[in-house]
Protein backbone atom coordinates (compact mmCIF):
# COMPACT_ATOMS: atom_id res chain seq x y z
CA UNK A 1 0.00 0.00 0.00
CA UNK A 2 1.05 3.26 -0.81
CA UNK A 3 0.29 6.57 1.37
CA UNK A 4 0.27 10.04 -0.98
CA UNK A 5 -0.12 13.00 1.34
CA UNK A 6 -1.13 16.42 0.23
CA UNK A 7 -0.92 19.87 2.49
CA UNK A 8 -3.52 22.09 2.63
CA UNK A 9 -5.15 24.90 4.76
CA UNK A 10 -1.10 25.72 5.13
CA UNK A 11 -0.96 22.90 7.69
CA UNK A 12 -3.50 20.39 6.88
CA UNK A 13 -3.11 17.08 5.71
CA UNK A 14 -5.02 14.64 3.36
CA UNK A 15 -4.19 11.59 2.55
CA UNK A 16 -4.83 9.01 -0.40
CA UNK A 17 -3.77 4.91 0.06
CA UNK A 18 -3.38 3.31 -2.89
CA UNK A 19 -3.43 -0.44 -3.09
CA UNK A 20 -4.22 -2.75 -5.88
CA UNK A 21 -5.38 0.38 -8.66
CA UNK A 22 -8.10 1.41 -6.10
CA UNK A 23 -7.29 4.48 -3.71
CA UNK A 24 -9.40 5.64 -0.56
CA UNK A 25 -9.22 9.55 -0.07
CA UNK A 26 -8.97 10.50 3.64
CA UNK A 27 -9.91 13.79 5.04
CA UNK A 28 -9.82 14.79 1.51
CA UNK A 29 -9.09 19.00 1.87
CA UNK A 30 -6.65 18.87 -1.47
CA UNK A 31 -9.60 17.89 -4.07
CA UNK A 32 -7.44 19.10 -7.12
CA UNK A 33 -4.21 17.25 -5.82
CA UNK A 34 -5.95 14.28 -4.97
CA UNK A 35 -8.07 13.93 -8.32
CA UNK A 36 -4.73 14.45 -10.50
CA UNK A 37 -2.98 11.85 -8.70
CA UNK A 38 -6.13 9.74 -9.46
CA UNK A 39 -5.88 10.77 -12.93
CA UNK A 40 -1.96 10.23 -13.15
CA UNK A 41 -2.29 7.18 -11.63
CA UNK A 42 -5.02 5.49 -13.59
CA UNK A 43 -6.78 4.80 -10.13
CA UNK A 44 -10.21 4.05 -9.32
CA UNK A 45 -11.27 6.43 -6.29
CA UNK A 46 -12.90 3.91 -4.13
CA UNK A 47 -14.23 6.09 -1.51
CA UNK A 48 -13.89 9.37 0.18
CA UNK A 49 -13.88 9.63 4.21
CA UNK A 50 -12.78 11.42 7.54
CA UNK A 51 -11.09 10.76 10.40
CA UNK A 52 -13.41 12.89 11.84
CA UNK A 53 -16.38 15.12 11.75
CA UNK A 54 -14.37 18.84 11.96
CA UNK A 55 -14.41 21.29 9.11
CA UNK A 56 -11.40 21.45 8.00
CA UNK A 57 -11.35 17.69 7.86
CA UNK A 58 -14.57 17.31 5.65
CA UNK A 59 -14.68 20.35 3.96
CA UNK A 60 -13.28 18.99 0.57
CA UNK A 61 -14.63 15.61 0.95
CA UNK A 62 -18.16 16.33 -0.68
CA UNK A 63 -17.04 17.93 -3.77
CA UNK A 64 -14.11 15.19 -4.36
CA UNK A 65 -16.79 12.87 -4.14
CA UNK A 66 -18.97 14.44 -6.58
CA UNK A 67 -16.39 15.70 -9.45
CA UNK A 68 -14.73 11.77 -9.18
CA UNK A 69 -18.50 10.22 -8.51
CA UNK A 70 -16.82 8.10 -5.62
CA UNK A 71 -19.02 6.92 -2.44
CA UNK A 72 -19.02 9.27 0.59
CA UNK A 73 -17.85 6.38 3.18
CA UNK A 74 -19.20 7.82 6.97
CA UNK A 75 -16.25 7.07 9.17
CA UNK A 76 -18.21 5.60 11.96
CA UNK A 77 -19.68 3.20 10.21
CA UNK A 78 -16.28 1.95 8.83
CA UNK A 79 -14.99 1.79 12.66
CA UNK A 80 -18.00 -0.19 13.73
CA UNK A 81 -17.91 -2.67 10.71
CA UNK A 82 -13.58 -2.82 11.67
CA UNK A 83 -12.64 -1.58 8.51
CA UNK A 84 -12.56 -1.90 4.81
CA UNK A 85 -10.60 -4.07 1.84
CA UNK A 86 -9.00 -1.94 -1.02
CA UNK A 87 -7.34 -3.67 -3.93
CA UNK A 88 -6.84 -6.79 -1.35
CA UNK A 89 -5.49 -5.40 1.65
CA UNK A 90 -7.61 -4.80 4.63
CA UNK A 91 -7.43 -1.34 6.31
CA UNK A 92 -8.60 -1.42 9.68
CA UNK A 93 -10.67 1.01 10.91
CA UNK A 94 -11.18 1.96 15.45
CA UNK A 95 -12.56 4.25 17.04
CA UNK A 96 -10.34 6.79 18.70
CA UNK A 97 -12.47 8.98 20.73
CA UNK A 98 -10.75 12.06 22.96
CA UNK A 99 -10.05 15.09 20.25
CA UNK A 100 -13.56 14.40 19.27
CA UNK A 101 -16.00 11.76 20.20
CA UNK A 102 -16.37 10.40 16.48
CA UNK A 103 -12.84 10.66 15.81
CA UNK A 104 -10.84 7.34 14.00
CA UNK A 105 -7.92 5.96 13.04
CA UNK A 106 -6.78 3.77 9.66
CA UNK A 107 -4.28 1.41 10.15
CA UNK A 108 -3.00 -1.18 7.45
CA UNK A 109 0.33 -2.68 6.22
CA UNK A 110 2.62 -0.75 9.23
CA UNK A 111 0.92 3.20 8.43
CA UNK A 112 -1.65 4.76 10.72
CA UNK A 113 -3.55 7.55 9.30
CA UNK A 114 -4.35 9.43 12.56
CA UNK A 115 -5.85 12.47 12.08
CA UNK A 116 -5.83 14.88 15.06
CA UNK A 117 -5.39 11.60 17.64
CA UNK A 118 -1.85 11.25 17.53
CA UNK A 119 0.45 13.97 15.45
CA UNK A 120 4.16 14.29 15.20
CA UNK A 121 5.46 14.50 18.40
CA UNK A 122 2.52 15.63 20.75
CA UNK A 123 -1.77 15.03 20.25
CA UNK A 124 -4.98 16.74 19.69
CA UNK A 125 -6.92 18.81 22.22
CA UNK A 126 -9.19 17.22 23.97
CA UNK A 127 -12.60 18.78 22.87
CA UNK A 128 -14.71 15.63 23.51
CA UNK A 129 -13.96 16.77 27.16
CA UNK A 130 -13.22 13.10 28.10
CA UNK A 131 -9.67 12.15 28.83
CA UNK A 132 -10.71 8.44 29.80
CA UNK A 133 -11.48 7.84 26.74
CA UNK A 134 -8.76 9.38 25.02
CA UNK A 135 -5.96 7.56 27.12
CA UNK A 136 -7.62 4.42 26.25
CA UNK A 137 -7.53 5.17 22.39
CA UNK A 138 -3.73 6.32 22.79
CA UNK A 139 -3.27 2.91 24.75
CA UNK A 140 -5.15 1.07 21.36
CA UNK A 141 -2.36 3.31 19.40
CA UNK A 142 0.61 2.11 21.36
CA UNK A 143 -0.31 -1.57 21.16
CA UNK A 144 0.72 -1.28 17.53
CA UNK A 145 3.96 -2.06 16.41
CA UNK A 146 7.06 -0.07 17.12
CA UNK A 147 7.60 0.48 13.16
CA UNK A 148 4.27 1.72 12.86
CA UNK A 149 4.93 4.64 10.58
CA UNK A 150 2.55 7.74 12.15
CA UNK A 151 0.77 10.15 9.54
CA UNK A 152 -1.12 13.22 11.55
CA UNK A 153 -4.18 15.09 10.29
CA UNK A 154 -1.68 18.74 10.81
CA UNK A 155 2.07 19.42 10.22
CA UNK A 156 2.78 20.89 13.73
CA UNK A 157 5.98 19.03 14.11
CA UNK A 158 8.01 22.22 15.31
CA UNK A 159 5.90 23.33 17.66
CA UNK A 160 5.55 20.19 18.95
CA UNK A 161 9.28 19.59 19.55
CA UNK A 162 9.52 23.49 21.03
CA UNK A 163 6.67 22.33 23.51
CA UNK A 164 8.70 18.79 24.75
CA UNK A 165 12.05 20.70 24.96
CA UNK A 166 10.32 23.26 27.64
CA UNK A 167 9.03 20.32 29.76
CA UNK A 168 12.64 18.35 29.27
CA UNK A 169 14.96 20.26 27.59
CA UNK A 170 17.89 17.44 28.04
CA UNK A 171 16.12 14.74 25.82
CA UNK A 172 18.35 13.84 23.44
CA UNK A 173 16.01 12.79 20.99
CA UNK A 174 14.70 15.88 19.91
CA UNK A 175 17.40 17.26 17.41
CA UNK A 176 17.12 14.09 15.83
CA UNK A 177 13.19 13.92 15.37
CA UNK A 178 13.37 16.85 13.84
CA UNK A 179 15.87 16.91 11.56
CA UNK A 180 14.57 13.63 10.58
CA UNK A 181 11.47 15.16 9.52
CA UNK A 182 10.86 15.10 5.37
CA UNK A 183 8.73 18.35 4.54
CA UNK A 184 7.65 16.52 1.42
CA UNK A 185 6.21 13.64 3.02
CA UNK A 186 5.80 14.28 7.17
CA UNK A 187 5.87 11.05 9.21
CA UNK A 188 7.33 9.47 12.32
CA UNK A 189 7.45 6.19 13.54
CA UNK A 190 5.77 5.23 16.32
CA UNK A 191 9.23 4.00 18.25
CA UNK A 192 10.48 7.58 17.65
CA UNK A 193 7.19 9.27 19.77
CA UNK A 194 7.74 7.08 22.77
CA UNK A 195 11.15 8.97 22.69
CA UNK A 196 10.33 12.23 22.54
CA UNK A 197 6.48 12.61 22.64
CA UNK A 198 6.10 13.86 26.40
CA UNK A 199 2.15 12.41 25.89
CA UNK A 200 2.60 8.94 25.33
CA UNK A 201 5.59 8.63 28.00
CA UNK A 202 3.68 8.85 30.59
CA UNK A 203 4.82 5.61 32.12
CA UNK A 204 8.48 6.51 31.21
CA UNK A 205 10.20 7.27 34.88
CA UNK A 206 11.29 10.79 33.61
CA UNK A 207 7.94 12.19 32.95
CA UNK A 208 7.24 10.61 36.27
CA UNK A 209 9.77 12.19 38.55
CA UNK A 210 8.95 15.88 36.31
CA UNK A 211 5.11 15.11 37.32
CA UNK A 212 6.32 14.34 41.02
CA UNK A 213 8.21 17.29 41.36
CA UNK A 214 5.27 19.51 39.69
CA UNK A 215 3.07 18.00 42.53
CA UNK A 216 0.77 16.39 40.04
CA UNK A 217 -0.58 12.84 40.27
CA UNK A 218 1.58 9.87 39.18
CA UNK A 219 0.78 7.16 41.19
CA UNK A 220 -1.32 5.13 38.19
CA UNK A 221 -0.84 5.29 34.89
CA UNK A 222 -4.42 6.75 33.76
CA UNK A 223 -3.36 9.60 36.70
CA UNK A 224 0.05 10.29 34.94
CA UNK A 225 -2.00 10.88 31.67
CA UNK A 226 -4.54 13.16 33.05
CA UNK A 227 -1.43 15.28 34.82
CA UNK A 228 0.29 15.06 31.55
CA UNK A 229 -2.47 16.63 30.10
CA UNK A 230 -2.75 19.20 32.32
CA UNK A 231 0.63 20.62 30.93
CA UNK A 232 -0.79 21.22 27.41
Amino acid sequence: MRVHQFRYNSDNFAYLLEAGGEALAIDGGAVDAILQKVADGGLHLAGVTATHGHPDHVQGNKTLAGRSGAPLLDHGELAAKGGLSLGGIFIRVFATPGHTLDSVCFFAEGCLIAGDTLFNGTVGNCFSGDLDAFFNSVGEILALPPATRVYAGHDYVREAVAFARSIEPENPFLDSFLSGMDPEHVYSLLEDEMRVNPYLRYNDPVMTKLLIRRGLAADTARARWHSIMELY
